[in-house]
């Protein structure tokens, strides 16, 4: 009876263990979850964001404007607008 005992002793343990290790990674997968939704929300944003500077440097021919988003990889080039606004 006493082998029995700490048998089932032992594998409660391992499931208090298990069950709390579990937790953790869930608490994790959540938060990987919700950084992900938050950026897809955010991408939105920021394409609309470089649309607007992106028309305001073509249309007031800001140089250094023009520079900076050329140099962050945005093309302004005639046939970017359509893609851009498609985006």
């Amino acid at each position: 009876m006493t082998i029995l005992a700490g048998v089932t002793l032992a594998l409660v343990i391992v499931n208090i263990v298990l069950a709390l290790g579990n937790q953790s990674i869930q608490t994790e997968v959540s938060e990987r979850q919700q950084f992900i939704a938050q950026s897809i929300q955010l991408q939105e944003l920021n394409r609309q964001v470089i649309t607007v500077l992106a028309n305001m440097a073509l249309k007031t021919n800001d140089q250094q404007l023009i520079n900076l988003l050329t140099s962050s990889g945005v093309n302004l080039g005639p046939s970017a607008e359509p893609s851009a606004g498609s985006k």
